[in-house]
């Protein structure tokens, strides 16, 4: 469904991404993971044309990406904001609507696939639908923003660190949320984070990325049994101590009188 081909960016002398070549197969969610710097966020961003590659080709379902206008590319992918983007002026049913808009789709039709989206995303329609996103909880703002990207069924969805700034209760219902959705809808997705634990409950497959090259790509299972290098041994390292590390305080915990 996504393929990168050799793909580069280059600002001046220096290079943010080196010659990333990776295929998303279609139904998959791929993490790009990796920490500041790595070129995770700027390979995302050259998939719908937010930043033009230097030279390489990316093709979404085998046509290249150039050969339509960047804004009609950018209504048919789904792209969910690491700083949520929502309109703070629009209610959330404007909001969501923006893309079928433009698209121009009829009211009653606009109507419909948002209060269906909001539905999806486990908001109540009633409860939201007129209300500004500084009327809403993160959580909340969050849901909204991928019901905004789901609005225009899109096959394939662009996610930039969406739950990063959310307290941990409210991500992991938020990650498992998200799962479910795209699993039913079969959606293609890549997803950027700098977290190890949110790759590995996320991914597909994990494309760690270093300096603006990959690293390694695989599996979670093949990323935890099998590193390629020290790198990416020391990413799979830290959930597997932090583990360690609670075992060994409920242990504690257990032998005390």
């Amino acid at each position: 469904m996504i393929e990168l081909d050799k793909v580069t960016k280059r600002y001046a002398d220096a290079v943010a991404v080196d010659a990333v070549s990776l295929r998303v197969d279609e139904g998959e969610l791929l993490v790009l993971l990796g920490g500041s710097g790595s070129g995770k966020t700027t390979t995302l961003k050259m998939v719908n044309r937010l930043i033009e590659p230097t030279s390489g080709a990316i093709r979404i379902g085998g046509q290249d990406i150039t050969g339509e206008p960047p804004h009609a590319l950018r209504r048919r992918i789904g792209y969910v904001f690491q700083r949520l983007g929502l309109f703070p002026h629009l209610t959330v049913a404007e909001n969501i609507g923006v893309t079928p808009s433009l698209l121009g789709w009829d009211a009653a039709r606009i109507r419909a696939r948002v209060d269906a989206l909001l539905e999806l995303c486990e908001l109540d329609p009633a409860a939201v639908r007129d209300r500004r996103p500084a009327e809403l909880s993160g959580g909340q703002q969050q849901r909204v923003g991928v019901a905004r990207a789901l609005a225009a069924e899109p096959r394939v969805m662009l996610l930039d660190e969406p739950f990063g700034a959310l307290d941990p209760l409210t991500r992991d219902r938020l990650q498992q949320s998200f799962l479910s959705i795209r699993r039913r809808l079969g959606l293609t997705a890549i997803f950027v984070t700098h977290d190890m634990v949110e790759a590995l409950l996320l991914g597909d497959r994990i494309a760690v990325m270093q300096g603006g090259r990959l690293a390694q790509v695989g599996t979670p299972r093949e990323l935890m049994t099998a590193p390629a290098d020290e790198y990416v041994a020391q990413l799979i390292g830290t959930p597997r101590r932090q583990a360690g590390l609670i075992d060994a305080l409920l242990a504690d915990g257990a032998r005390a009188p």
